[in-house]
């Protein structure tokens, strides 16, 4: 391979004078005016100057190096990275959906403002809750747009007092920020041994805070992949002290056809569409965080909202010069969201149908499960018995090997496969947290377990190939604490550092 071409940066292909364009005179020149002195660069922008073929080259092999779904397996504890079916980029793209604009005139959208109101309804069918709002664009968004429900909602009521806010110590990192960016304080609640939450705590914290509480936030099943048997309990507990209960819906993919946060007990929820519902993400995005409420708290919900008229047209509430209502949050974000995300997840839903949208969870449940049962007796498994869609290993059972987790990962990408999220929960020194949806064949699992005991094997008989992997990738091992430290962001502070 020519590693000028393909192992450089596009700053080290550039040769002065050479051009990949060819632009035409502006048309328009006789209607354009000098820019103000103070907006002008005083030196012309550092950019590299290559062909065409050779910036696509580029970029193209550039290109080889990622891995998604499409690529192979991607068993992300915590994040759900399911397939996202071509049908879903196909309706998505359709210049019907593709083409609008989100001001023009409803008259010209109806079709796009039934989708998002059907998606609506489909969602709150589907979750046991009233009603939903799509505003927002992602899934710390939709915790952020729930709490501020939630805080609304006592305030109205004139609670001013409630503002502490009971998250598990098992609970995604978002949980508690997104909480004190609403201006909540985070109480921490324990967890017992088998990874659920401690009642006996929680009845303690609700005993020594009371009516100061605003909400309890919860993943159920939890972040460790175990169902909250006690969460009748804990929602009546919660509840007896005038507070709210809040469902982070990261984990919502294993209750897909099993059970519902509304019939929990939940009263405010946000769904991570780009989870649950298939369409792509990462790398920052696209994301939609819909969020959900139990009939009551409706008026809370942020705005514009789509409602169906009483002649089955539908309308944006309110109109962009009316009145916001008194309870409303008011806008959340530019517009109606992430509008691509919404399309290609109603597409999911009814691909899938009422009948086999009810099969997602329980064969999620048993790709995870199967993995778990296949792998333990190399893998320690700190909490025993059945997990729903992911579960989290305790690194190696042989610990005198010296191989770590991050080990065991880097040498999967020799392998092909990405790695599980790796180091997280907290709650134990090694996790390696693996979830492989329900999309995955028997063969794709039976293989990555092929792998997972190989791996477990080279810890024992050749170690140092482990600790010192991967291999075959275009970049080795890389020093990850002078790249978060010191990182190089720039070709000139490239060139500055050699």
């Amino acid at each position: 391979m020519n590693n000028r071409l393909y192992g450089n940066l596009i700053f080290e292909l550039s040769k002065s004078g050479r051009k990949g364009y060819s632009l035409p005179q502006n048309p328009y020149h006789y209607a354009t005016s000098d820019l103000p002195a103070t907006l002008l660069r005083q030196q012309e922008a550092e950019l590299p100057e290559c062909d065409e073929l050779t910036v696509v080259r580029h970029y193209t092999n550039l290109s080889h190096n990622n891995f998604g779904v499409n690529d192979g397996f991607y068993p992300l504890g915590s994040c759900t990275m399911k397939y996202n079916p071509i049908i879903n980029e196909e309706i998505a793209a359709m210049k019907m959906f593709a083409g609008l604009h989100p001001l023009q005139p409803v008259e010209t959208c109806q079709h796009a403002l039934e989708l998002y109101f059907r998606l609506q309804e489909s969602l709150a069918e589907l979750t046991g809750l009233s009603e939903f709002t799509l505003n927002p664009c992602a899934g710390a968004h939709g915790e952020l747009t729930g709490l501020m429900v939630i805080r609304a909602y006592h305030e109205s009521r004139g609670d001013h007092q409630r503002t502490k806010v009971l998250i598990p110590d098992s609970a995604h990192g978002t949980n508690p920020a997104s909480a004190a960016v609403c201006g909540l304080e985070v109480v921490e609640v324990k967890s017992l041994p088998n990874g659920q939450v401690d009642f006996d705590d929680l009845q303690r914290l609700c005993s020594v805070c009371g009516d100061s509480i605003a909400a309890m936030m919860m993943t159920n099943p939890n972040t460790l992949g175990i169902f909250e048997h006690a969460i009748p309990e804990i929602t009546a507990l919660v509840h007896d002290c005038g507070a709210l209960m809040y469902y982070d819906g990261a984990n919502l993919n294993p209750m897909l056809g099993a059970c519902r946060p509304g019939d929990m007990g939940f009263d405010v929820m946000h769904i991570n569409l780009h989870k649950t519902f298939s369409t792509p993400h990462g790398g920052g995005g696209p994301g939609s965080g819909p969020v959900g409420v139990r009939a009551g708290l409706e008026p809370f919900l942020p705005t514009p909202r789509v409602m169906m008229a009483d002649d089955g047209s539908f309308a944006v509430v309110p109109s962009p010069d009316g009145e916001q209502s008194d309870s409303s949050l008011g806008s959340i974000g530019a517009f109606f969201g992430n509008f691509g995300v919404m399309v290609k997840a109603y597409t999911y839903i009814l691909s899938l149908g009422r009948e086999n949208i009810k099969m997602v969870g329980p064969l999620a449940t048993l790709n995870a499960n199967y993995i778990k049962e296949s792998l333990k007796d190399v893998y320690e498994l700190p909490i025993e018995g059945l997990c729903k869609h992911e579960f989290v290993f305790d690194g190696l059972k042989d610990k005198s090997t010296g191989v770590t987790t991050m080990d065991v990962a880097k040498r999967l990408l020799d392998y092909g496969y990405h790695a599980p999220t790796i180091y997280f929960p907290l709650l134990f020194h090694e996790s390696l947290m693996i979830e492989p949806t329900e999309n995955e064949s028997k063969e794709t699992l039976d293989g990555f377990i092929d792998v997972m005991r190989k791996i477990a094997e080279e810890a024992k008989t050749d170690p140092e190939l482990v600790k010192t992997a991967p291999h075959t990738t275009p970049i080795g091992r890389v020093d990850d604490v002078l790249a978060a430290k010191h990182p190089i962001t720039t070709y000139k502070q490239m060139k500055n550092e050699q």
